[in-house]
């Protein structure tokens, strides 16, 4: 279990330096930073991330399902806000920054995510 955590950690922090390499406005200090704004993130994303989820729903019904990107680039957006807040050198500049950058983070973690020998496979072996 502890070791799956890590593994996620670890393609959350990939995608996030996917994501400062791809996108214009996000730009990180360092390996440390990377990896401090990748805890945050994920922390926003297990924590924040399903509240808003939830009181959102109708948007996202009425949206077919789009105002999830928005809700993506929100919490990258509040991932960043927190990290500056205890002195994490990450970055994000604009909404469209965010907007992008969670895109990309979104496909660089699915894609990831593939190669992960998935909870069912690995209790058949």
């Amino acid at each position: 279990m502890l070791g799956r955590w890590i593994v996620k950690f670890l393609i959350n922090a990939a995608a996030l330096a996917v994501a400062a390499w791809a996108v214009t406005g996000i730009k990180y200090d360092g390996l440390g930073a990377l990896l401090a704004m990748a805890l945050v993130f994920g922390i926003v994303n297990a924590f924040i991330k399903p509240v808003i989820k939830v009181l959102s729903c109708p948007l996202v019904l009425l949206t077919l399902g789009l105002f999830t990107f928005v809700i993506n680039a929100l919490m990258l957006l509040l991932a960043w806000f927190l990290a500056s807040k205890i002195g994490i050198g990450f970055h994000v500049e604009t909404f469209g920054a965010a907007f992008w950058g969670a895109l990309v983070v979104s496909i660089v973690s699915f894609i990831l995510s593939l190669l992960l020998p998935s909870e069912k496979r690995r209790h058949e072996e």
